[in-house]
């Protein structure tokens, strides 16, 4: 009878965690009054209910910033930093001047560009506008219009909040943590044990969907458009992404299923989008020669 108990106390502790607030102390006030669970149950109930609530608010500039570094930590334990201070500055003036064009231009600790020494062709765009691109990507370049709108690309999945939206699903682990507390007093060592297996897991998730599996498809378009719109806005031709993309379809022939092209859509099916977008709002600047110039100095 008490494992009973116990059971459907924790499947209605997990059904009124998907409820609000107010519905959530309705239905703990039935249950206590019902005698399925005690006055103390029903206080720990509404504790992790609270706690839920608050976690799929929308996190400030700061803990974004925060949490955003601690990604990028984790993606440098996996990649070396390239070492060119002059290359380093070049890129994140180009990126600054992108993302002073976008939607969200001042970030709590501003945008921070990183070039990764790695052939891979591949970037991360990670919470709170920290964004890397590789040597690889880079090399897809041609000129600074090119690298200009690769950074818009990122920078739009900044704007969108691609990454935070990922890291929401896991962002229950305050209210778990809450849960493991308030619960010690009810359930078994083997329970608890599970219960923390399964909100270890939900962290690696985090990791698992910013680096391994990537953004999905419908987040990849929406970088386009919005990369090509600040590209566009910071003055730039938005014919350099398509001269990237380009690029990339002849690499993607040679080199499938690593870096870049395990985690973003095929190059071709975004090439295609990214022409008809340029197309449907008249994005026609031309190619600013001494910009080219000035990539050539820079990038070589």
């Amino acid at each position: 009878m008490k494992a009973m108990r116990k059971n459907m106390t924790m499947f209605l502790v997990m059904l009124l965690l998907l409820s609000c607030a107010s519905v959530s102390q309705m239905g703990t006030k039935i249950l206590e009054e019902e005698g399925v669970i005690d006055e103390q149950q029903k206080e720990s109930i509404d504790r992790v209910t609270a706690a839920v609530e608050h976690s799929f608010a929308d996190l400030t500039g700061e803990q974004e910033y925060y949490l955003g570094r601690s990604v990028a930590a984790k993606i440098l334990t996996s990649y070396q930093v390239y070492e060119n201070t002059s290359l380093t500055t070049y890129i994140n003036r180009v990126g600054n001047a992108v993302a002073y064009a976008s939607d969200r231009p001042e970030l709590y600790g501003g945008y921070h560009f990183l070039l990764l020494d790695t052939e891979e062709i591949n970037a991360f765009a990670c919470p709170g506008g920290f964004i890397f691109i590789t040597r690889g990507l880079l090399g897809t370049c041609r000129n600074e219009e090119a690298l200009a709108n690769v950074l818009a690309h990122e920078v739009g999945h900044v704007c969108a909040k691609h990454g935070l939206k990922a890291i929401k699903k896991s962002r229950l682990m305050e209210a778990f943590d809450v849960l493991l507390k308030e619960t010690s007093k009810h359930y078994t060592q083997e329970q608890l044990n599970r219960l923390t297996e399964a909100f270890d897991g939900a962290l690696g998730d985090i990791v698992d969907q910013l680096v391994i599996k990537g953004y999905s498809r419908q987040q990849e378009y929406e970088a386009d458009r919005l990369g090509l719109k600040y590209s566009h806005l910071a003055g730039y031709a938005c014919s350099g992404m398509v001269q990237s993309l380009q690029a990339m379809v002849t690499s993607a022939q040679k080199t499938t299923g690593l870096g870049f092209f395990k985690t973003h859509p095929v190059p071709q099916d975004r090439l295609e989008k990214v022409q008809q977008e340029i197309a449907s709002k008249s994005y026609s600047r031309a190619v600013e020669p001494t910009r080219t110039k000035r990539f050539q100095m820079t990038v070589g």
